[in-house]
């Protein structure tokens, strides 16, 4: 601009054309052009479209015709960029790359574009919260394992909660959202969920709940609301919450001794993200959340007891089905009427009386074995000795007791398994292994009454500690006193 702004101040002053192309060192021409310029205001800035491709002329048509087709269809069924292109060459012979055919689609799109398209930036009061879940990664006792991370995040305050379970069961959801709601002193108003992630299904545009989950509400008084299908913007604070968790919590994978020690460690370190500055509002999301706190509801005085009653048959074994994994009862259940409590880590077995009968870490996913305990099946295999080699308890006792078991007669088997049983009430069943193998090893006779009293012994670490006695004092006793030294010497030499 500083040419053409001296171009024009000479201009201004009455020089010549010439002698202002000479004295400025450009062409006459450039000084006409600029002189005679009378609106120098910006203008708009316009894009400038790429020609298109000659081998399209024609079929532009043809084109529109698929995309105005498609609002017609649902919205995962309608024409790509690229499903356009095969359609052209496979039915109208078109000999063009992809490019040209992506631009017209991508310029048809944009001129086509509803008014009420795009997202809508949604304002959040206090005392609501959005729940979703995402999956991570963790070593669990040593062991990798897949976890699904139900996040809770306060929109208003961009506060967010993460705890980490096996499954998105709605005994999950209940339990998770109890841990949190306790963890922070207060109830949300309204729970924001996307498509009745673990509480319910979805049928249509009607969300049926589960009970469990509708006892959670009363329980609480709060409110849940369900995001339209393909609508996660709905809930855009949550969405990005999952992620933002998982790379700062969970990286690297923790390592922890149970799920329960994860659950804490990660509630800890959801803490010390509220010193952080909201990324819009400027203050520390710590104050912020206070008026999240008290738009909240009171907790109530008893805790939610998230578990899921359902009554089973036994089947002549004494399984039960859950979720498609067996459960074992114990063969005195066959074909009774028994009640299963369900929780998001147990499966409770009760009687027809509600009595317990036993209980076991829950399962998931479809197990292809009976989950079951070996001291649930020792009397039973007691009664019927023969039954032991192909039993499922055999693979979990350890030699040398299950060698002694193999080459036992029905007879020494049922002694030892009947006190096996006894040892494994009294204390258990590792322990009464433990003292099965000591008496074997020791060449004793494990079938009987020591057995018990050994394990017990073993149990409460009561055993006797073996002492190192010095027998040098005991020689006194065998040498005469009124001995002469050479006799001595002789009885000495004899031993």
């Amino acid at each position: 601009m500083t040419v053409v702004e001296n171009i024009r101040r000479l201009d201004s002053e009455g020089v010549p054309g010439r002698e202002i192309a000479r004295r400025l060192g450009v062409s006459r021409d450039s000084v006409t052009k600029y002189a005679e310029v009378t609106d120098f205001s910006p203008a708009t800035p316009a894009l400038a479209a790429r020609p298109g491709s000659v081998v399209l002329v024609g079929l532009e048509t043809v084109v529109h015709e698929w995309l105005t087709a498609d609002e017609r269809r649902p919205r995962k069924q309608r024409h790509t960029a690229q499903r356009v292109f095969d359609r052209l060459v496979a039915e109208h012979d078109y000999a063009g790359s992809y490019s040209p055919v992506q631009r017209l689609v991508k310029q048809f799109r944009a001129e086509h574009r509803a008014r009420a398209e795009g997202f809508l930036e949604l304002a959040w009061p206090p005392g609501q919260a959005q729940v979703d879940f995402g999956q991570g990664e963790a070593i669990i006792a040593g062991v990798r394992m897949v976890l699904h991370l139900l996040v809770v995040t306060f929109p208003f305050s961009n506060t967010r909660f993460v705890q980490a379970y096996r499954g998105e069961t709605a005994e999950c959801v209940c339990h998770g959202l109890r841990r949190i709601f306790e963890h922070v002193g207060f109830v949300p108003r309204v729970l924001v969920f996307d498509n009745a992630t673990g509480v319910g299904r979805r049928t249509g545009q009607k969300v049926i709940e589960s009970k469990l989950f509708g006892a959670f509400k009363a329980h609480y008084r709060l409110t849940a609301r369900y995001c339209n299908p393909y609508s996660g913007n709905e809930k855009g604070n949550v969405e990005n919450a999952v992620g933002f968790l998982r790379r700062n919590l969970m990286v690297p994978e923790p390592e922890v001794a149970s799920l329960t020690a994860l659950n804490e460690m990660l509630l800890r370190r959801c803490d010390d993200l509220a010193g952080r500055d909201h990324w819009r509002k400027g203050a520390p999301i710590g104050e912020l959340f206070t008026e999240d706190a008290a738009a909240g509801l009171e907790l109530p005085g008893i805790g939610f007891d998230a578990v899921r009653y359902e009554s089973r048959r036994a089947d002549k074994t004494g399984k039960v089905i859950i979720d498609g994994t067996a459960y074992l009862a114990g063969p005195a259940y066959h074909d009774r009427h028994l009640t299963v409590g369900i929780r998001h880590d147990k499966i409770e077995i009760l009687d027809e009386h509600a009595h317990p009968v036993i209980v076991f870490d829950r399962v998931y996913g479809r197990a292809d074995e009976t989950v079951f305990v070996a001291t649930q099946l020792l009397q039973a295999i007691a009664v019927k000795p023969g039954s032991w080699t192909h039993s499922p308890v055999r693979d979990l006792v350890d030699m040398p007791v299950r060698d002694w078991l193999d080459q036992a007669r029905n007879s020494d088997r049922a002694r030892l398994l009947t006190h096996l049983d006894k040892a494994a009430a009294a204390t258990s069943f590792d322990t009464a292994i433990r003292a099965a193998t000591r008496l074997i090893t020791h060449g004793d006779d494990p079938a009987s009454d020591g057995l018990g009293m050994l394990a017990r012994r073993i149990h409460d670490n009561t055993e006797p500690v073996p002492l190192a006695v010095d027998l040098h004092v005991y020689d006194q006793f065998t040498s005469r006193a009124d001995a002469t030294p050479l006799e001595t010497e002789t009885e000495e030499a004899a031993a």
